[in-house]
């Protein structure tokens, strides 16, 4: 098999559960259970920010600017996986559009990402389907290859590989690998609570407990001067 010219077929993909104890937890309160070093970078965005992501990775690394793996993907990408389009972080073509993504959506796909660009973007911000991309261009792809489609890929900063699982909201993206995943979530669906409590507090008795700041002013030598 020719690296840089080979695709997987089968891979593993964690159960449905362990996917779905990601569902309404906030993409910030698990990337601060990560040690706040997990997400994907800032320059990803969702076209939709209302469009809210989870899923399990369905890798594709392609040479920028051409999208010919990521048509193989959409026929071969299974319900509830994301696409995910490792693209060298190019902005010089658009990799998917309206079309491409209805027929993710049709299939029964959980969304797409990519480390590139897109176009139909108003359309796209119109979708309840989720796609997330670096940029916007007219700019048509080329559908020459090569490529690699299941192998791990560097995506916008981290290495997402397949199977695992991919959260996304207005904030951003993380992905998880699965068995980290029961633990994390546990812990993050908990930290998430944890804030909802803290906003109750300050929306009914404008209470805000945070006796560490002034436990770290301390620490670090502050002077309070009249």
């Amino acid at each position: 098999m020719a690296v840089g010219c080979r695709i997987r077929r089968n891979f593993e993909r964690p159960a449905k559960e362990l996917v779905e104890a990601f569902r309404g937890i906030p993409v910030a309160n698990i990337d601060d259970n990560c040690g706040r070093i997990a997400a994907v970078d800032a320059s990803i965005y969702p076209l939709n920010p209302k469009a809210r992501l989870l899923g399990t990775a369905f890798t594709v690394n392609a040479p920028a600017g051409d999208n010919l793996l990521f048509h193989k993907a959409l026929d071969m990408a299974k319900p509830g996986d994301v696409i995910v389009l490792a693209n060298k972080g190019s902005m010089s073509r658009a990799l998917c559009g309206e079309i491409m993504s209805s027929y993710a959506k049709a299939r029964g796909l959980a969304g797409i990402i990519i480390d590139g660009c897109v176009r139909d973007s108003y359309t796209l911000s119109q979708m309840d389907f989720p796609v997330y991309a670096k940029g916007v261009t007219p700019n048509g792809p080329y559908k020459n290859g090569p490529g690699e489609m299941n192998f791990p890929v560097s995506f916008a900063g981290i290495i997402i590989n397949p199977g695992d699982i991919i959260v996304g909201d207005s904030d951003g993206l993380i992905a998880i690998r699965p068995e980290h995943a029961k633990e994390l979530a546990e812990k993050a669906k908990a930290y998430h609570e944890g804030e909802e409590k803290q906003m109750e507090g300050i929306l009914q008795r404008g209470e805000w407990p945070r006796s560490w700041v002034d436990a770290k002013l301390e620490e670090v030598g502050f002077e309070f001067v009249d």
